[in-house]
């Protein structure tokens, strides 16, 4: 309802006698509108089990009306007649509170009969920044509740548990709360100074530390924002997103109180540890990445010329090495795995049925672990600290493994023997005079010695150690510093859209990928992909045929290379060739197929998806590399959660401003058993 004069006058005429001054009616009517925000936190409470119909959030307003309705608040040159009408008033007008609010059309958001209320939040005094990036002074309002001895604050709900639980108190957030806390010492922030930091991220890149002085520079007046309450901002704020998005907001607990770390730690837990899923993205679909199922038989009446040739691409430079010696199956091929890929044939009465395709990458965008090579426990000081928890007793032993000596002084990380000692000095020298003039004499030096060699392999960069006890200076194993985590597994569909990621700690291998991948669809075993495109698809494969034949990833998925790494595999790899190629010339994958027609009416093949999308994730995430390699391994994962989830947004939104949605038509071809 759109409020309009007539209700004013209602309200005026039910409400107020004609003995009030207009000041002492317009008093009342803004205490009205100011404290809408209490009577929110009133319907609220409401909404809880075993809660009293007259809160003290109702209590508190009670008070303010009566008090606005109170004679001090007329105009004194006013004759004071309506003196005693003031109370029985007052509890009429408290009565029928929250008619009135609808009626005035103070419930609306989109109303603009009335200003902004002003900002009331408890009975103490805090320091609040206010959408238009202004400090201002506010009173916050706890409101307590007697019987449970629950706290209600404006951005979450502490409680005390039931009997065996490990916290003394938990708190549920609010999470559409207008306000947030950042710091324990009364500062608060406006919710939309968490959306400006959102974008900021998003589209600037930018950090915690790098927002709290843009802040500052904006606002220009004390207090300062600290870098730990910017973090703290992002934190709640992006706590509740993630919790929204994954469906979690009423079940969700946490320590009362809690610090940043604690609840960013919580949340990883409840979302997903070392990886996880994108809320929503398996029942995502566009078409870029949901085609409708295709055959052999659909090419054909193309007007396509299938290639005979097994190991043919298309849009692909011919390879002499299969022109003159056409592939053969090696007998050497995995006992799981059929010598050829069937060809598809579509049964007579079925639905035509759909097909997705993901692509899957990893990104060398690692952080700190425990300095020990085969453990994975995160450190116990990310600043500067070496082991976890579990091998923290090695900080008192000699650096270089297996040695075991004590240290032979406090400040040292090896024993007292004089090799040891002479090899970490040396080990300090190489790696304190690495610079970028250093790198690139390195590779000035390989580039020469390869081209007088004749061999290709590209520059590397090693440390030039001496020997160690017979161990060459590459392979001395050593505690001397943290270690860190191999690389950041992503999954996505081919239009882009995040699926899911993971984190592999010491190497890019077929065990630990097949484990994310494990994980992702656990729960979603009816949302496997059709395809998956991975640069190293053909080791994947011989991986999961031999250790499972069965495995539903062989079974229901086809893993392909995508096609700009499988330019560069063995042309002898035959498994390779004709099980993972990305665009099969005869036709044997029609659905990575596509026909199209030039400006000259001539049809040509070409690929259906495109499996570079994980490319492309992976190439937008080096711009945030920077703060992740310094990151815990709690910051790292929620970080990453973060990222995955505006990125999909990213994709959402330039999917439907280019309307890639899929239609009805589509589902209804899907369906069709012509």
């Amino acid at each position: 309802m759109i409020p309009s004069l007539g209700h004013g006058l209602a309200v005026l005429q039910l409400y107020f006698v004609a003995q009030f001054s207009l000041q002492r009616v317009f008093y009342i009517l803004s205490v009205l509108i100011a404290t809408y925000p209490l009577f929110k936190l009133h319907l609220n409470q409401l909404r809880e089990p075993r809660q009293p119909r007259e809160t003290a959030w109702l209590r508190s307003i009670h008070t303010m009306v009566y008090r606005a309705f109170g004679a001090e608040n007329e105009h004194p040159d006013y004759p004071p007649e309506a003196e005693s009408l003031g109370p029985d008033l007052a509890r009429k007008f408290c009565r029928d509170l929250e008619q009135l609010y609808h009626l005035l059309g103070i419930n609306n958001n989109s109303t603009q009969l009335f200003p902004e209320p002003h900002t009331i939040l408890d009975p103490q005094t805090i320091d609040l920044l206010d959408e238009n990036f202004r400090w201002t002074k506010a009173i916050l309002f706890v409101a307590y509740c007697a019987r449970c001895q629950a706290e209600y604050y404006p951005d979450r709900i502490t409680y005390r548990p039931g009997s065996g639980a490990t916290h003394s108190r938990l708190q549920r957030l609010e999470c559409n709360a207008a306000f947030l806390r950042v710091s324990k010492h009364g500062i608060w922030m406006d919710r939309r100074i968490a959306l400006a930091q959102e974008n900021m991220v998003l589209h600037l890149h930018s950090g915690w530390s790098s927002f709290a002085e843009w802040l500052n520079a904006t606002i220009g007046a004390e207090p300062h924002v600290t870098t730990r309450q910017s973090q703290r901002l992002y934190f709640e704020h992006f706590a509740r997103r993630l919790l929204i998005a994954h469906g979690l907001e009423h079940t969700f607990t946490v320590a009362a109180h809690s610090d940043a770390r604690t609840l960013a730690e919580s949340v990883r837990n409840a979302i997903g540890r070392d990886g996880g899923i994108v809320a929503g993205s398996m029942d995502h679909g566009c078409i870029r990445c949901t085609h409708l199922k295709r055959y052999a038989s659909d090419l054909i009446a193309e007007g396509i010329v299938l290639d005979a040739n097994q190991a043919g691409v298309i849009d692909a430079p011919a390879d002499p090495v299969q022109s003159e010696n056409p592939p053969t199956i090696p007998s050497d091929m995995p006992s799981g795995l059929p010598s050829l890929p069937e060809q598809q044939v579509r049964q007579p009465g079925t639905a035509r049925g759909y097909t997705r395709l993901a692509t899957m990458d990893g990104k060398n965008i690692p952080h700190r672990k425990c300095a020990v090579s085969t453990c994975t426990g995160p450190l116990v000081n990310y600043k500067n600290g070496r082991f976890c928890k579990d091998h923290l007793g090695m900080h008192n032993i000699c650096g270089i493994i297996p040695c075991g000596r004590p240290l032979h002084s406090d400040e040292a990380v090896t024993c007292a023997l004089e090799s040891h000692r002479e090899w970490h000095q040396k080990y300090l020298n190489r790696f304190s005079r690495l610079s970028f003039p250093g790198v690139q004499r390195v590779i000035r030096r390989q580039t020469q010695q390869q081209d007088e060699t004749g061999t290709s392999s590209g520059p590397t960069l090693q440390a030039d150690l001496p020997a160690l006890d017979g161990v060459a200076g590459k392979d001395v194993i050593h505690t001397f510093r943290a270690g860190s985590t191999y690389c950041l597994q992503t999954v996505q569909w081919s239009c882009g859209c995040p699926i899911g990621w993971g984190k592999c700690y010491r190497s890019e291998s077929s065990p630990q990928v097949l484990g994310i991948l494990n994980r992702i669809w656990e729960n979603f075993p009816e949302s496997r992909p059709s395809f998956l495109a991975y640069d190293d698809a053909c080791n994947l494969l011989r991986h999961i045929v031999t250790q499972d034949p069965n495995s539903p990833w062989f079974n229901v998925t086809k893993l392909i290379v995508d096609a700009w790494h499988y330019i560069g595999h063995q042309a002898s790899d035959i498994l390779c060739r004709i099980w993972c190629n990305p665009a099969p010339a005869n036709g044997s994958q029609p659905d990575l197929i596509i026909v199209q027609v030039d400006e000259n009416g001539r049809t040509h093949k070409t690929r259906a998806f495109n499996t570079e999308t994980a490319e492309q994730l992976n190439s937008w995430l080096t711009s945030y590399e920077a703060q992740l390699r310094q990151m815990s391994n709690v910051n790292y994962d929620f970080v990453v959660h973060v990222l995955m989830l505006l990125y999909k947004e990213l994709v959402e939104k330039r999917m439907a401003k280019k309307n890639e949605a899929l239609s009805d038509e589509f589902w209804q071809q899907v369906d069709s058993t012509d």
